[in-house]
Order: structure tokens, then C-alpha cells, then sequence
């Protein structure tokens, strides 16, 4: 069973005022059910999603009608297959998760779509495509497929091509194992479109799509006495245009940048991003709340955005003193970190996404709310993905959290949020204001009013 809610979303330049257009409800309940990632492919046609069972459901765009253009947009379930399933290291007494970490899409080349899946310890590469015909009039066995006694063929048939019922398949083409030794964060395809790296607490490894017995580590942070380790990667990403660069993040709210071309193992990066920190603010919190749960390159290669727990920064690659731009993402909870550290809350990992044009930075928080920030106008407007507030054409205003003192009416407390539900998993179509929004068991898309 999955579960898909599509809505469309109107965001005029200012993102003051918002329409959204309800398309599809579909409701689970399961554990299993939960979605664990979300990713349009590069021309927005396709968006896929992983679950905590191990299921990946690909989700593709209705084609524009002149009869029904009102459908323009809507996504539908077009092919859903079990991608990881849970296993046990015999060697290590360990239980290996089915949940799907990451999804990458890479580039169409021909009929057929290929994505990479990973869990904690193995990624795959499927295939997947579609078949109309089946072929008919086999010489060495029946039309049901039993094998013939030779000795009665006397003829020969020229096999040939039936129309059928379309089919979507999806096959595992290759699978990467037995690389890592902790669990799998990241997974990033390089722009020359050969390689590809995955990342886990202490070790980055750079494969070739075509070797999967062979893989070459490019960065290892582990030391040689566990109990001298101070932090763990928590995210990479190549750079979108130069196939020798990426970029991964640290658990202290440090960034690294590294050239592939200056040494094998990319232990030296070139370049070190990092905000000083402001001894006035620090407290038993700050090392958590600074570690970065998300890294993500500028379209154009130029920037960097990061989201750690209170905020999203935005780095020019060319000034690694401090950030270019800092966005409080939901401000009003610092006073709430106690609470938060006692329900685990406060190690919750967001992820940011940015438009197509590198305009508008989008990211999740709590109360089923997700923030978008206008780099150009430095508006911002908090929306909330919810099932109650999704009937059909319904127009749905922005939220606004009230720290204490008089509430308004179209107010919410900042102590009746419900932290459990999080919109930790979003995506942004490549070229157009349509984006999807992961809350728990629940994915909403939304897409600009069609007029």
C-alpha cells in the first residue's frame, strides 16, 4: 500500500498568498508505510519516493490535455517495487534495515529510466521501463511455456511481436555492496555520469556504475582510536558541473570541499566553510543543533546550502569565513531544546531543497509546517501540508506561531505543536513551481494554480 496526497499550490513572487487545489488522497497507517526520501527525476516527469518497508513507488506527470487541463500536473502511481528487504549480519549479530535512505535519478538516455536506491548498507541500480508486446511462436516450447520434445517439431515458426496491456518493470541491474562499514547517509551521481559516491559516518567511497566488486575510498575520517572520534559526515554531494569536486558535511557544522584531482584519498580538503560561533549563545545544545543534517549545490555550481537544526545557511564557494545568507527556520523553538533533547526531537535530520532558478530555498519543520525563503525579496511564508486543510480548491492562508502573550486567531501556540509530525523529506521539480513534500506517511504535491 502506499500513500500519496497531490494538491497544487499557487506561490505568487512575494509567496504571500497561497491556493492550493487538491488532485488525490490516499491514506495508510503502517510503520512500513513511512516515507523515507523523495526525488524528481532530471526533467520533473518522474518523482520517487522510498518508504521505511524497503518499497520505492515512482510517481509520473500526467501528460497536458486539451479536454481536461485541469490534470495538467498530477502525478500517478506508475510503478512500485521492493527495492531493499531487511537482512542480518551473522557476523556482527546485526539486523539490517530495509528503510531506503536515498534515491538518486540519473540521466535518460533512452525508453528506459534507471535510479539508484540505497539502504543502510547496499545500494542498487534499477531499471526501469516498460513493455507493450510479447513475443509469440517459440520452436523448442508451448505458448505456456513447457518445453517441447524435439522430435515433434517438424516445422519452423518465425517468432513474432503481439500487442499487449502495458507492463512497467523494474529490474535490479547492478547492486554495490560490502563497502561500508556504518550505515549509509548520501548518495550522489557525478556530473560525468559514470561514477558515483556513497557515504556513510566515517568513509566516502567513489564507485564506477559498470564495477560492483570494486570500490575506491576517497575519504576516511575514522581514527585510529575510536575514542578519540569528534565527529561523523553526515551528508555529500558532488558538484553539479565539475565531475572532480564535492562536498560533504561534518556533525561539529563544518563543510568541506575536496578536488579529487589533488590526491587519491581527499583526506586535505581544499576548501573549509565554517561559521565562528558566538560564545554569548553557547550552551549544552549547540554542538547538536550546529551539526548539518543537509548539503545541496546551487544549480549553478556558485553556492552552497546547508541545514543544520534551527536554521538553513547559504556559502558562496568563494568566502569560507562565514555565510552569505542565514535563514531562522523556526527560531521559536530554542527556548524549547530541553524538551526536545528529551524526546529526541532535536536529533531529527531536515533536508532543504532549492528551486530551479536558485531563487527560493524550501525546507521542513514541525506541525506538519514546511518554510520557503525568497533569497531575492527575503520574504518568507510557512505553509502546512495537512490532510484536514486539503479539500478540493480549498484556499489555505499562511501559518504563523505565536511565542507567547496574545494569540490571534489564525495563530498557533508554539506549545501546541505536535512534534511528530515532520516534514523532514522534500523536492523540487527541475524547472518548475511544483514540490513535494513528505509528512510522515503522507506526500503532497503541489503545483502552481492552473488559470
Amino acid at each position: 500500500s502506499c500513500c500519496a496526497k497531490a494538491c497544487q499550490h499557487t506561490m505568487n513572487p512575494s509567496m504571500s498568498s497561497c491556493n492550493w487545489l487538491t488532485h488525490v488522497s490516499l491514506s495508510i497507517s503502517f510503520p512500513a508505510d513511512i516515507i523515507s526520501t523523495v526525488e524528481f527525476n532530471a526533467t520533473g516527469e518522474l518523482l520517487a519516493t522510498g518508504d521505511k518497508g524497503g518499497r520505492v513507488v515512482v510517481f509520473q506527470r500526467e501528460q497536458e490535455s486539451k479536454n481536461q487541463p485541469q490534470r495538467r500536473g498530477e502525478y500517478n502511481v506508475y510503478s512500485t517495487f521492493q527495492s531493499h528487504e531487511p537482512e542480518f549480519d551473522y557476523l556482527k549479530s546485526l539486523e539490517i534495515e530495509e528503510k531506503i535512505n536515498k534515491i538518486r535519478w540519473l540521466p535518460q538516455h533512452n525508453a528506459a529510466y534507471f535510479l539508484l536506491s540505497t539502504n543502510d548498507k547496499t545500494v542498487k541500480l534499477w531499471k526501469i521501463s516498460e513493455r507493450d508486446k510479447r513475443p509469440e511462436g517459440y520452436n523448442l516450447k508451448d505458448e505456456d511455456g513447457r518445453i517441447r520434445d524435439p522430435a515433434t517439431i517438424t516445422t519452423l515458426r518465425v517468432p513474432v511481436l503481439r500487442p499487449m496491456d502495458l507492463m512497467v518493470e523494474a529490474t535490479a541491474r547492478r547492486v554495490y555492496s560490502n563497502a561500508h562499514t556504518y550505515h549509509i547517509n548520501s548518495i550522489s551521481v557525478n556530473s560525468d555520469y559514470e561514477t558515483f559516491m556513497s557515504t556513510d559516518d566515517l568513509r566516502i567511497n567513489l564507485w564506477n556504475l559498470e564495477i560492483t566488486n570494486k570500490s575506491f575510498n576517497i575519504v576516511d575520517i575514522k581514527p585510529a582510536n575510536m575514542e578519540e572520534l569528534t565527529e561523523v559526515i553526515t551528508a555529500a554531494e558532488f558538484h553539479p558541473n565539475q565531475c572532480n569536486t564535492f562536498v560533504y558535511s561534518s556533525s561539529k557544522g563544518s563543510i568541506r570541499l575536496c578536488d579529487m584531482r589533488a590526491s587519491a584519498l581527499c583526506d586535505n580538503h581544499s576548501k573549509f566553510f565554517e561559521e565562528p560561533e558566538d560564545p554569548s549563545n553557547r550552551s549544552f545544545f549547540s554542538e547538536i543543533i550546529s551539526s548539518i543534517s543537509d548539503v545541496k549545490f546551487s544549480h549553478n555550481g556558485r553556492y552552497l546550502m546547508t541545514r543544520d537544526y534551527l536554521t538553513v545557511k547559504v556559502w558562496d564557494l568563494n568566502m569560507e569565513s562565514k555565510p552569505l545568507e542565514t535563514y531562522q527556520v523556526h527560531d521559536y523553538l530554542r527556548s524549547k531544546l530541553c524538551s526536545l533533547y528529551e524526546n529526541d526531537c532535536i536529533f531529527d535530520k531536515f533536508e532543504c531543497v532549492w528551486n530551479g532558478s536558485d531563487s527560493v530555498i524550501m525546507t521542513g519543520s514541525y506541525n506538519n509546517f514546511f518554510r520557503m525563503f525568497d533569497r531575492n525579496t527575503k520574504r518568507d511564508v510557512t505553509l502546512e501540508a495537512s490532510r484536514e486543510n486539503s479539500k478540493p480548491r480549498a484556499i489555505l492562508k499562511p501559518r504563523k506561531v505565536c511565542l507567547g502573550g496574545k494569540r490571534r486567531k489564525d495563530e498557533i501556540s508554539v506549545d501546541s505543536l505536535d512534534f511528530s509530525k515532520k516534514i523532514l523529506h522534500t523536492a523540487w521539480h527541475p524547472s518548475e513551481n511544483i514540490i513535494a513534500v513528505a509528512a510522515t506517511n503522507n506526500l503532497y504535491i503541489f503545483q502552481d494554480k492552473v488559470n
